[in-house]
């Protein structure tokens, strides 16, 4: 790994992630952790300087984004030694973490910040915002509105870039997180609480909407009924919303979504997952390797059993049939003009490694009917647009964040080809092939020790 200094990556095929345009025979020159020029040229462009490193026959992406992450509520040694460098070994330059210990995140964020831990940037929440029955360590259990504004405004306080809001946020609280957040200038997002309708969720203010949660709900004449349910039993069971699916009021949510321009994260790969626990053998997964010993023993098996114990009233042939509903789902909203952010849950669920799971998302959204280039905008443009850092991220251009990926692959042609890494500059730090075949090696030698 070469750290921040000035780097000259010549020869590239660099991709237009606005556009889908590829162009070829590129010079990209950084300088500490800018991009400072870009142009056709070769090695002997008067621009070069630096390291040189010849990128013949690859292409040249902005570094991808995890818009979907729980990674500070893992232990020490699992995040810095294991997680966060998964990420950048995977191509991730950035993360939003979604629901962590609000101190560790952002010391972590500084951490990674200062070049002291290799690991994406980090926009984090802290601890989610959830109601007083909470199941999660990372979280604050709310109750009342006086709640809701208090726990914004400590968390503001403490750093954090934004306020993800959970499922089981009562009403009165819910409105006083909205209230607080416009007050404050903080952005809040994350599940659709079950007592509050999606239309609802829209005129607060709620930035985005992660897994499709509410959308469901509004599809269906039920959703009075849902709003006090509970998501895997009784009423608001998988089965009951394909029975009472209705395309009219699913067209009208998502008609509102779209002129609102309410951003969407449905982390796709780890939905099937869920869905599909008892179908998938991930004992066959290529990437198991670089999975923690630990979870493989022992968080993914409690995990499976937590899910099939609220899966029982839904059969596989039901289950895969909302499988594909939900990408039906997105399709129709993507075609509406909705806009989307790649996430993954990560390290949640059974088989979601971080950084090889976004991977997978990507690949979940061109079989929803994104084009190629569609779905790598979910990981890179999209995600600095979400972000309103557009000036910093999302393209490759002078000015912006040295955050790129070199793939040995087009990714236009086959998504799948942002998997051929050949290398990553993280924050201006150049990370060879050779580095990322050694540091893979590393992570999966200490996966098995974990």
């Amino acid at each position: 790994m070469v750290l921040a200094q000035t780097i000259t990556i010549v020869h590239a095929r660099l991709i237009d992630v606005v556009n889908g345009s590829v162009q070829p025979d590129t010079t990209v020159v950084i300088s500490g952790n800018r991009i400072v020029h870009v142009s056709r040229g070769s090695a002997t462009d008067s621009h070069a300087a630096g390291r040189v490193v010849d990128a013949r026959g690859e292409y040249l992406i902005p570094g991808l984004w995890d818009m979907h992450t729980h990674v500070y509520d893992q232990t020490d040694v699992e995040r810095s030694e294991l997680t966060i460098p998964l990420f950048i070994a995977n191509g991730i330059t950035g993360i939003r973490d979604m629901g962590s210990g609000l101190e560790a995140a952002v010391r972590g964020r500084q951490e990674i910040a200062a070049h002291r831990l290799l690991g994406p940037r980090m926009v984090v929440s802290g601890p989610m915002l959830d109601g007083p029955k909470t199941p999660y360590k990372a979280a604050i259990a709310l109750t009342t509105a006086e709640d809701g504004r208090k726990a914004v405004d400590l968390l503001k306080r403490g750093g954090a870039d934004f306020v993800k809001v959970q499922s089981g946020v009562p009403r009165e609280a819910y409105f006083g997180v909205a209230a607080e957040a416009k007050k404050d200038g903080i952005e809040f997002e994350g599940h659709v609480p079950d007592a509050i309708r999606a239309s609802e969720a829209v005129a607060a203010g709620q930035k985005s909407f992660e897994h499709l949660i509410g959308i469901f709900e509004a599809s269906s004449p039920d959703e009075d009924r849902y709003l006090k349910g509970d998501y895997f039993v009784g009423t608001k069971a998988i089965g009951m919303f394909l029975k009472t699916y209705d395309p009219a009021r699913e067209k009208k949510i998502i008609d509102l979504l779209a002129k609102n321009h309410v951003w969407q994260c449905p982390t796709l790969y780890w939905e099937r997952g869920q869905w599909l626990v008892d179908v998938i053998d991930t004992s066959k997964d290529p990437d198991l390797g670089y999975a923690a010993k630990s979870w493989v023993v022992t968080q993914w098996p409690a995990a499976r059993k937590s899910i099939l114990s609220s899966l029982d009233k839904d059969p596989v042939a039901v289950r895969r049939q909302f499988v594909e509903h939900e990408l039906a789902i997105v399709k129709k909203l993507h075609e509406a003009g909705v806009p989307f952010l790649a996430g993954t849950d990560t390290p949640a669920g059974v088989d979601v490694i971080p950084g090889v799971s976004l991977h997978h998302e990507l690949e979940r959204f061109v079989a929803a009917g994104f084009t190629p280039l569609e779905a790598l905008q979910t990981a890179t443009l999209n995600p600095a647009k979400f972000l309103n850092k557009t000036k910093d991220f999302g393209t490759i251009e002078a000015g912006k964040v040295a955050d790129l990926v070199l793939l040995k692959e087009n990714p236009l042609v086959d998504i799948r080809n942002t998997r051929t890494i050949a290398g990553v500059v993280a924050d201006g730090r150049y990370l060879s092939d050779a580095d990322l075949t050694a540091l893979r090696g590393r992570l999966k030698a200490l996966a098995a020790t974990r």
